[in-house]
């Protein structure tokens, strides 16, 4: 039986997806497509994918519990995207493959994902000529809640003012798994100026690239802030982007 907690989550997909095409300027045309979904959780993304005529989609993920999830949830509640859909733990960096993608799709990962240098070069190679990733993450490590409420520290922007040494002393004092640096906790920890480094100097070409896309009412207010040269680092909480080959 499946966790109802996975559940909710898997079904707040529908909403956050539709935030996700929407940020990149709408859904691309994914008719007989091959898709790549990097960092696919539990597999909503996927199913989206699927049903808007991708021939054959794949997620991966380096979370097992979540993978098996996302496989149940497949075969029990989607049987008629069985043939198209599969879930598969594999490490981008690590693990080899031969499959090519006409397009690579990755919502709230990069956040987490070391090495993107690394990954990046890793689209390149497993994306078709002209093929395209589409890419949106957040909130980015320095904004205010850009730990994700994982170094304990309470209030905004705690995690940037006490230094790592002192946070990881005060989360390992409850821990019996002991942590040695903040990115032990899945954050890549990277500022925005690094990401845009990261993406500039891949080898894909940059073809679509804002920040600060929400609806949200209170965003307003850090979309005038991050305007200001001296804040725009603290105050740039996303990035949403589509990389070609």
């Amino acid at each position: 039986m499946l966790n109802k907690s996975d559940v909710d989550y898997f079904n707040s997909g529908d909403l956050e997806n539709k935030k996700f095409w929407k940020r990149l300027g709408g859904k691309p045309n994914l008719e007989n497509k091959s898709v790549l979904d990097f960092g696919c959780g539990h597999g909503s993304l996927c199913i989206d994918i699927a049903r808007s005529g991708a021939k054959k989609v794949k997620g991966i993920d380096i979370t097992e519990n979540i993978l098996k999830f996302a496989d149940i949830n497949l075969n029990e509640n989607f049987t008629e995207l069985k043939d198209k859909v599969t879930f598969k733990k594999f490490d981008i960096l690590k693990d080899v493959t031969e499959e090519k993608f006409d397009i690579i799709v990755s919502k709230d990962t990069f956040e987490h994902s070391l090495k993107l240098d690394k990954i990046l070069i890793k689209f390149f190679n497993i994306l078709n000529d002209g093929g395209k990733a589409y890419i949106g993450f957040g909130p980015l490590y320095n904004f205010y809640n850009g730990d994700h409420g994982r170094t304990k520290m309470m209030l905004p922007w705690f995690h940037l003012i006490f230094s790592e040494k002192f946070i990881i002393n005060r989360i390992n004092k409850k821990r019996d798994i002991k942590i040695e640096k903040i990115q032990d906790l899945g954050l890549s920890k990277y500022s925005l100026k690094e990401y845009e480094d990261f993406l500039r100097q891949s080898s894909l070409k940059l073809k679509f690239y804002k920040t600060n896309l929400s609806d949200h009412p209170f965003s307003k207010i850090f979309n005038l802030l991050s305007k200001i040269k001296l804040l725009r680092e603290f105050c740039t909480y996303n990035i949403y982007c589509i990389l070609e080959k």
